[in-house]
């Protein structure tokens, strides 16, 4: 009796010895952990909320869910550059396992911040010239993430503007100057633009009025043209730069797709909805354990065209039809 009750003890213990690490990883895998999101825009931006969704979505498709092993920290911090860099720290502060946050913005306050909190960024023009990483494929600090383009996306946005308004003679981009991608950007359009006989001007953009008062004065001259860039005060003041376009007949290109959407001529760029959800799987992977300094920073691997017919016809311009047959959207 002594004997089997010693024996059926070992099998007990060896079993619960078998058991355990599956038990151990079980309540590993629910333990909570904390994400923090940086947006620089409101609450009620349409555009981002889509954004977010996508993000979120791509976390629980990686079984990372709100409230059951996943909590989120959002702070809406709009475009103001102090709000931002307040709410980076509040961030911070509350000791997250990872930070995401889109646009170069909302990077730079971070990492002024913490340079040991993984951040994992998305639609960010030069993250290497801006200091952010070290290079695109070593990274090397505790930031990686998703460029929002490549340059030469600069002279494609001026030759589509032409093609379809070949009239054109002036071009504005509406540049942030605190985007530090912005100065090479523009020198990229001004190359192309010799070649296609177009004078190219910057127009500083800080907010609404600033976007108001450039519009306006440059709409002085005729054959004008707009190129509208990603960057916090385009990005929130789309459909204001759309209605402002539309009074002053200026044919305009986006970076974003929203800008078309909103009644802009056309929009090429990359597909931001798909660089939140590809942001989602770095943060799981920095989640469950690997380095920043070693995810490499990933360029755009889709590129989107929308037109815009209806604004083409209001401005009495006519789209070639190599351009409609190759477009990803056509609003009608």
């Amino acid at each position: 009796m002594a004997i089997h009750i010693q024996r059926r003890d070992f099998i007990v213990t060896l079993g619960g010895a078998a058991v355990w690490p599956l038990v151990a990883r079980a309540q590993q895998r629910e333990r909570m952990r904390r994400i923090g999101v940086l947006l620089p825009a409101t609450s009620d931006d349409a555009v981002y909320q889509a954004w977010f969704g996508a993000f979120v979505q791509g976390m629980a498709q990686l079984d990372w869910l709100i409230g059951r092993n996943v909590l989120v920290d959002t702070r809406w911090a709009t475009a103001n550059a102090e709000a931002i860099r307040r709410q980076a720290a509040e961030l911070v502060a509350l000791a997250p396992d990872v930070i995401f946050c889109p646009g170069a913005s909302t990077v730079g306050p971070l990492l002024q911040v913490t340079r040991t909190v993984p951040v994992v960024f998305a639609i960010v023009g030069d993250p290497v010239g801006a200091g952010f990483v070290e290079s695109l494929a070593r990274p090397g600090g505790n930031a990686t993430g998703f460029l929002a383009f490549e340059y030469g996306i600069g002279g494609k946005w001026l030759e589509l503007l032409k093609e379809i308004a070949p009239e054109l003679t002036r071009v504005a981009v509406l540049r942030d100057p605190t985007t530090t991608s912005g100065a090479a950007l523009f020198g990229v359009i001004q190359t192309m633009a010799s070649s296609l006989r177009v004078e190219v001007n910057h127009v500083n953009v800080r907010d609404a009025a600033d976007i108001k008062r450039g519009i306006a004065h440059f709409a002085q001259s005729p054959n004008g043209g707009l190129i509208v860039p990603g960057n916090p005060p385009t990005n929130i003041n789309h459909s204001l730069i759309a209605k402002l376009a539309a009074q002053h007949r200026l044919p305009t290109i986006y970076f974003l797709r929203d800008g078309a959407i909103a009644g802009g001529l056309m929009s090429y760029g990359s597909h931001q909805t798909e660089q939140f959800r590809q942001a989602a799987r770095y943060v799981d992977r920095i989640l469950r354990g690997e380095k920043p300094a070693d995810l490499p920073v990933q360029a755009p691997n889709k590129y989107e065209l929308v037109l815009n017919t209806k604004t083409a016809k209001a401005l009495g311009l006519t789209i070639p039809a190599t351009l409609l047959a190759t477009a990803d959207e056509v609003i009608e």
